[in-house]
């Protein structure tokens, strides 16, 4: 384990920059399907995950402008596709968050099932147990294939 060890009577000062955190910023990130209005969101951690979540938003027709600080304007109000393509989707667990936003906004999606996990389908049938009484009252069909997960 690395440490840090310091010596002398002198008192540590300065100013230490913190980003945000990758495990609040993509379920934000996905929250935004759920509006039609300009949203920026500051200070998102400069990580592939995040990246990858902002090119599935802008491959399903939202407007994403990032500027060099990591503020991300998004302009959902052009979200044309209830599609999540496979190629981003396959190379991070989180991308399943965009699934009930899209439901919401259209109401239907498909979203093929994410990588980097072999329990992800195990962990979907406790999100699909809660989602039933909603599922059943508003008479959507969830289909779960080897690749693709289809709420119609």
């Amino acid at each position: 384990m690395d440490k840090l060890l310091i010596t002398g009577g002198t008192r540590l000062n300065g100013v230490v920059r913190a980003s945000g955190a990758k495990n609040a910023a993509l379920p934000i990130l996905a929250a935004t399907l759920l509006t039609k209005e300009l949203i920026t969101i500051k200070n998102l951690p400069h990580l592939h995950d995040i990246t990858t979540m902002l090119e599935l938003l802008g491959s399903m027709g939202c407007g994403v402008v990032v500027d060099e600080k990591m503020s991300v304007q998004l302009d959902v109000s052009t979200l044309n596709n209830c599609e999540a393509p496979y190629d981003l989707v396959k190379t991070m667990r989180a991308s399943i968050l965009v699934l009930g936003p899209l439901v919401s906004h259209f109401g239907r999606a498909v979203v093929s099932l994410p990588g980097g996990c072999a329990l992800v389908v195990g962990r979907l049938i406790y999100i699909f147990v809660a989602w039933k009484p909603w599922v059943q009252k508003l008479r959507l069909k969830v289909v779960i294939s080897l690749q693709v997960l289809m709420v119609v």
